[in-house]
């Protein structure tokens, strides 16, 4: 069901995507909207693929141990639906949060086992998956150019707090999983688009995140853990804004 949908926001993100290359005709008839950028206060529905894995350090115990040789972080997809709302603070200058703003991933580790517990379902090669679903609260700062008839492109830098509300951080049956925080919080860095049509603007965006909070709680009982001390997150987003 999750792949369905993670399919069905791809052709979403792509079809909006083409569409300001398609719409330049538009763009020679005039200037669209020519007061949306100074009001005070705009919002905006943003939707948005994600990329995103853990950083992690290895514990001094993993090179006394030979249970597992290898531990590796695997990239994941996921998908971001948020509610903008910008407030305008001079004509290069805005301010930005998303008091609605939901993360889906699925991030995961492989492992490399020298002995797998084949009953259990191991193998050599060993995934366990970290399905998350985040509530975040970012402040970003948003520096424009100037607007070139109906374009304009801008970067942003913010903050962020991340709360996520699948954690296990407190199961106590957890055994073959890893447990991670609850909260975290990081910074951002975007860089971004203004395409000014007649009843909307559409803003496609890449941005990056990196966690600064170390996520793991680390339990030494448990066999996919103790080898690894601090997890991190980062993750790459492109997104569209319809404001």
């Amino acid at each position: 069901m999750q792949y369905l949908l993670r399919r069905k926001v791809i052709h979403i993100l792509a079809v909006f995507f083409i569409c300001p290359l398609l719409g330049n005709a538009q763009f020679r008839d005039g200037l669209n909207l020519p007061d949306h950028d100074e009001k005070p206060f705009h919002f905006g529905i943003n939707l948005g693929i994600n990329r995103s894995h853990f950083s992690f350090t290895h514990h001094p115990i993993f090179q006394n141990q030979d249970s597992i040789m290898v531990v590796e972080s695997i990239n994941s997809s996921g998908l971001n639906l948020a509610w903008l709302v910008n407030m305008h603070l001079s004509e290069h200058f805005d301010v930005r949060t998303f008091p609605l703003d939901l993360t889906f991933t699925e991030k995961a580790f492989e492992y490399t086992l020298t002995h797998p517990d084949r009953p259990a379902g191991e193998d050599t090669l060993t995934i366990k998956k970290v399905q998350s679903i985040s509530l975040t609260f970012p402040l970003q700062l948003k520096f424009s150019s100037d607007r070139i008839g109906n374009f304009k492109v801008y970067m942003m830098g913010g903050v962020k707090a991340e709360y996520d509300l699948a954690s296990n951080a407190g199961e106590r049956k957890t055994e073959e999983l890893i447990k991670l925080k609850k909260l975290d919080y990081g910074v951002q860095a975007a860089l971004g688009f203004h395409f000014y049509y007649e009843y909307f603007v559409l803003t496609p965006e890449l941005r990056v995140d990196w966690g600064l909070s170390n996520l793991h709680s680390r339990d030494p009982n448990l066999k996919f853990s103790y080898v690894m001390d601090k997890i991190y997150s980062r993750s790459i987003t492109f997104s569209l804004t319809i404001e």
